[in-house]
C-alpha cells in the first residue's frame, strides 16, 4: 500500500488529501500550524513517505525547503503554481537542489478546490522529466480525477504561474463593469501573452492550449471562486492591496507572480503589457489609467 504524505492543509492542501484519502491508501497529512485533521502527523513522521505532496505557496517554499526538508529519496509532487518575486526563480529551479528531476512533478491544470472536495470531475496534468513519476502519482487519484501527463515542466509553470496574473486583470476588468467583449479579449490576448513569455524559457506553444494552459486560465479568469480574480474585483474598487490581502484571508499567488513577472521582463526585455499593468495596479495605479494605457499600447 503506498504511504502517500500531504505537506500543507490549506484548502488546496486539504482537497488533495482528501481526494487521496479516497483510494485504498496510506494517506497522512502535516502543515506549519497543528490541525484536527484526521491522520496529521509530525513532520519527522510525514518525511518518511515514500510520496509527497507538497502545498506550500510559492512565496514560502524556498525557506520551507532550506529549514525543514530532509531528501530521503522520496518522490514529490508539487501542488504549488506561481514564480518567486524576490528572485524570478521557477519552482523547479526552488526544488533542485533538494530533490532529483526524476523523482518530482508538478500538478497543472484547472482545479477548484472546492469542486474537488465535492467529487466534482477534475482533470489534471502531471508534469515531470520522469513519465514513470508522473504515471505513478496519477495511480493515486481517484476516478473522478482524470490525470494525464506530460514532460513539458516549463509550459506547466509559465501557465500555473501567469493564468493567475491574468485572472487578476480579469477581475478588474468584471469589476469596472466593462463587459463581455472586453473580458474575452483579455483573456484572448493573456493567452498569447503568457505563451510568448514561455517560449522565452522554450516552452512549447502547443502545450498553452491544452489543460495547463487555456483550460487554467478560462477557470481562473472567469470564477469568482478563484482567489486571483477577487483580488481584482478588489483593486477596481480602489481598495488598497494590504487591505485586500488581509480581507481575503487566503494566499493569492498572482501578486507575487505579478512582481516576479516585472523583474523576469525588465531583465528580460519581454513585452508584457497585461502583466506589467497588473503591476502597475497593485503599486497603486488607477485601474481606470491603466486601462486606457493598454488599450492605447
Amino acid at each position: 500500500m503506498a504511504k502517500i504524505g500531504v505537506i500543507g492543509a490549506g484548502k488546496w492542501g486539504s482537497a488533495i488529501h482528501f481526494a487521496l484519502s479516497q483510494m485504498d491508501q496510506d494517506i497522512l497529512i502535516h502543515s506549519r500550524t497543528p490541525r484536527d485533521i484526521k491522520n496529521f502527523v509530525s513532520l519527522e513522521k510525514i518525511l518518511e513517505c515514500e510520496y509527497l505532496v507538497i502545498a506550500i505557496p510559492a512565496q514560502e517554499i524556498a525557506k520551507w525547503l532550506s529549514d525543514n526538508f530532509v531528501n530521503k529519496n522520496q518522490k514529490v509532487l508539487v501542488a504549488a503554481k506561481g514564480i518567486e518575486a524576490s528572485s524570478g526563480r521557477f519552482l523547479q529551479e526552488i526544488y533542485a537542489p533538494y530533490v532529483e528531476d526524476e523523482n518530482i512533478a508538478f500538478i497543472s491544470g484547472p482545479s477548484f478546490a472546492t469542486e474537488v472536495m465535492q467529487k466534482l470531475p477534475t482533470a489534471l496534468v502531471l508534469n515531470s522529466y520522469n513519465l514513470e513519476t508522473a504515471k505513478e502519482f496519477g495511480a493515486l487519484f481517484p476516478p473522478f480525477i482524470k490525470t494525464y501527463v506530460c514532460e513539458d515542466v516549463v509550459a506547466a509553470e509559465v501557465a500555473g504561474a501567469y493564468k493567475n496574473v491574468i485572472a487578476i486583470a480579469a477581475g478588474i476588468c468584471n469589476g469596472l463593469h466593462l463587459g463581455n467583449n472586453a473580458s474575452a479579449s483579455l483573456i484572448s490576448r493573456g493567452l498569447i501573452e503568457m505563451s510568448r513569455f514561455g517560449k522565452v524559457y522554450g516552452a512549447s506553444a502547443e502545450s498553452f492550449l491544452g489543460l495547463s494552459g487555456a483550460g487554467d486560465l478560462f477557470l481562473t479568469a472567469s470564477s469568482t471562486m478563484s482567489r486571483n480574480f477577487r483580488v481584482g474585483l478588489a483593486l477596481s474598487t480602489g481598495k488598497k492591496l494590504d487591505e485586500i490581502i488581509e480581507e481575503l484571508g487566503e494566499v493569492a499567488e498572482g501578486v507575487g507572480t505579478a512582481y516576479a513577472l516585472k523583474k523576469i521582463a525588465d531583465e528580460k526585455v519581454i513585452y508584457l503589457p497585461i502583466a506589467s499593468e497588473v503591476y502597475n495596479i497593485l503599486e497603486g495605479k488607477d485601474p481606470q489609467d491603466s486601462l486606457r494605457d493598454l488599450i492605447s499600447s
